[in-house]
């Protein structure tokens, strides 16, 4: 079991790496001839990039793991696990629910790309999750270390939304999505609020269920 989740890890984490660097060249085809600094750190300012990132280290680090040990995983690897599960199951529930179909500010979406990084990995840490050897229980309090990058993410989202010019469409503002852009409805920021209450709580459920997952069953130390 092992071998198998040590290669799985592998193929997944080069898969999102793949993902990421395609969706990349294609903006970067899109943003020919405009302040390519800025939008490169806008690219890696939604969300979705910053927990795939993760993810991808988190696999390979836990191939390594896999392959060089037959006990426990260390607890902080547990931790950081647990971190990028979560991010990337509401990666998946916030897109596919509010996001799939809307053209996001990235320039041109790679369909393939969107789906490795919005479906097929979301999915692949969960099953990873409960299946795969190694895990150790983490307490429920840890919840507060889980909350720590959603909530930095959404303060500096919110604070450098109005500060950064959109090239790309010609606005005085960039955010990474619709819910989180005070002038894309009549609501403004009470609406933005809403959706950064709905989607913390969310994030707070979903991180509670992995940890509570991570308690139910014993490490698994199968070879």
């Amino acid at each position: 079991m092992r071998p198998t989740f040590a290669i799985l890890r592998t193929v997944v984490a080069v898969g999102i790496d793949a993902a990421i660097v395609g969706q990349l060249l294609v903006s970067l085809d899109v943003w020919a001839g405009v302040a390519t600094g800025t939008n490169l750190v806008n690219f890696f300012s939604f969300f979705t990039i910053g927990s795939n990132v993760l993810a991808a280290v988190v696999l390979l680090i836990g191939a390594v793991l896999l392959l060089r040990g037959d006990g426990a995983d260390p607890g902080w690897f547990t931790l950081l696990r647990a971190c990028a599960v979560t991010y990337m199951v509401v990666t998946g529930i916030v897109y596919n629910t509010l996001l799939r179909g809307i053209e996001l500010p990235q320039g041109e979406t790679l369909g393939w790309s969107n789906e490795v990084l919005h479906l097929v990995a979301p999915l692949y840490l969960l099953v990873d999750w409960l299946f795969a050897p190694g895990r150790t229980p983490v307490r429920a309090k840890r919840l507060l270390v889980v909350l720590i990058f959603p909530l930095a993410w959404t303060a500096y989202t919110l604070l450098r939304g109005p500060f950064v010019v959109d090239e790309i469409r010609g606005n005085a503002f960039w955010y990474p999505y619709p819910f989180l852009n005070p002038h894309a409805s009549d609501g403004g920021y009470l609406t933005v609020w809403f959706y950064v209450v709905l989607i913390a709580v969310v994030i707070a459920a979903v991180g509670a269920g992995v940890l509570w997952l991570s308690r139910r069953e014993p490490a698994r130390t199968a070879d």
